[in-house]
């Protein structure tokens, strides 16, 4: 699930739904589906769409246990190390998968690249953390798993917005046998929410649709789009090796920023300082970066290991999903792709 989706889905879903009980499960599954399938139907929704996307729909219980087994936010001060994370998520699979599949869509990538500014081996490693290069886009009915965490009432608001937009995909011709994904709601080889893909999907080979369930061209130009949307700097990558001098103390340099979203991703890093500011210290990027790249030192496993200078564009990976483990394995595995 996509925090900065699941954020702004919310934010956009205060005008949700007309007066319910503060706990949508206060009446029956039947009788809050009727409300959802009123706003729906008055968002434009075809009949036809709301019969075939609700035929024999009841709550899915399984969906319901696994978003209370949600874990909150920690409040503790350790982290689980990176390098674990990164041995089994940047691993021989995954980099010969992506660096086929690269190969496979090489004048497409190029393309997409021109066009959004994305570098072709991110759009590649998004897709194969997301879905194994679409092999495990997941097998939930989205109706009846948005439905249900509507119901469910403990983030209503998110979730009605999410099934009514599922509606209106669904309107544009997707049968209820190919919108099945996550029991989150995410879906298609890119894992997007239906809100997002109403937003950002795009048609990559022109013959009309942007089909991210089927079509890997809509589903790589569709990332590319998301994440131009978010900000992707071209020409920038998303952060360089750095060698650290020996005891350097990198909290003297902690960022003073308060971020609003998944706050404890964000303290990791330390301020923004220029390449030069940072020679200058004595941190040295093992890669070219022109000296007045504004970046941030991150050294995940602490003093003596691996570090980083990561540019704005690794905050744009975060973006997608706001997990320092996902946006640093999406950027190695990248970089492998190109290798």
């Amino acid at each position: 699930m996509k925090l900065r989706n699941l954020f702004l889905a919310a934010s956009a879903s205060l005008l949700a739904l007309p007066a319910a009980p503060a706990a949508a499960q206060d009446m029956s599954f039947d009788a809050y589906m009727q409300l959802l399938i009123a706003r729906a139907r008055a968002e434009g929704v075809s009949e036809n769409t709301l019969r075939r996307m609700t035929a024999g729909l009841t709550p899915n219980r399984r969906v319901i246990e696994l978003d209370q087994s949600q874990p909150g936010s920690s409040s503790g001060s350790g982290y689980p190390p990176l390098a674990p994370y990164i041995s089994t998520h940047v691993d021989s699979a995954r980099i010969n998968g992506g660096r086929r599949e690269y190969a496979n869509y090489r004048s497409r990538l190029a393309g997409f690249e021109q066009e959004y500014g994305v570098p072709g081996e991110i759009m590649v490693a998004i897709w194969g953390h997301e879905t194994a290069y679409g092999r495990v886009k997941g097998g939930f009915d989205l109706s009846q798993s948005l439905a249900t965490l509507a119901w469910e009432g403990r983030r209503r608001e998110l979730f009605s917005s999410e099934w009514v937009d599922l509606m209106k995909v669904a309107d544009k011709g997707y049968s209820r046998s190919e919108l099945q994904g996550s029991w989150a709601g995410a879906f298609g080889n890119p894992q997007f929410l239906p809100s997002v893909y109403l937003r950002l999907a795009t048609d990559g080979d022109g013959d009309g649709r942007a089909d991210i369930m089927n079509n890997n061209a809509d589903a790589l130009a569709s990332i590319a789009n998301y994440f131009r949307d978010a900000g992707w700097r071209p020409g920038q990558p998303w952060g360089v090796r750095a060698s650290v001098p020996s005891g350097f103390d990198i909290d003297r340099y902690k960022s003073e920023l308060n971020a609003p979203v998944c706050p404890r991703v964000h303290e990791r890093h330390s301020q923004y300082k220029t390449v030069a500011e940072w020679r200058s210290l004595g941190v040295q990027p093992q890669r070219a970066l022109p000296q007045d790249t504004l970046v941030s030192l991150f050294q995940p496993d602490g003093p003596g290991t691996p570090a980083w200078l990561l540019t704005s564009n690794y905050r744009v990976i975060l973006e997608y999903n706001c997990s320092n483990y996902y946006a640093m394995s999406v950027g190695l595995l990248a970089d492998e792709i190109a290798r």
